[in-house]
């Protein structure tokens, strides 16, 4: 498994991904700002290879948003459904870990799937169990369509 850093969207690197969650809570709050922070992975499987993106969308009520992205490579192959899970799975790693700083700010919280509700795709294999193992976690749970931060901003990123 190959592991990048986290990193912004300019590519600068982040050493302490919770540290760097904190400041922006600090500074987005004091510039008056309300957030609320969306994780999602997506994956694309290039021959032997799978690459995942996870990313920290932050939203800024009614003024835009920036995003935390975090790369990682394995060689290995897994099914549609097991790819599915472990997207959720990564997901879910980050909030987790981040899931008291953000209550403890009264930051939402929302962990995306980019699973199709719509039974007539191959994702949707996986659905049931995402949508359990996330909100079993205590999170809300969102998927496609509603599923930006995997659907949109972390399938740039991969």
């Amino acid at each position: 498994m190959v592991n990048k850093p986290w990193r912004r969207l300019n590519g600068e690197r982040i050493e302490n991904i919770k540290e760097s969650v904190n400041q922006a809570i600090i500074r987005e709050t004091k510039a008056g700002n309300k957030l609320k922070v969306c994780i999602g992975t997506d994956s694309q499987v290039y021959g032997k290879v799978i690459e995942f993106a996870t990313v920290i969308v932050f939203l800024r009520e009614k003024k835009g948003g920036f995003m935390f992205i975090h790369n990682e490579k394995v060689t290995r192959k897994m099914s549609i459904k097991e790819r599915m899970l472990q997207e959720v799975a990564m997901s879910i790693d980050i909030a987790y870990r981040l899931c008291d700083l953000l209550d403890e700010y009264d930051v939402e919280l929302e962990v995306h799937a980019d699973i199709n509700t719509d039974p007539q795709f191959k994702s949707n294999a996986a659905l049931n169990e995402a949508m359990g193992y996330i909100l079993s976690m205590g999170f809300v749970f969102k998927a496609k369509p509603d599923a930006f931060a995997s659907s949109s901003c972390a399938n740039k990123m991969v």
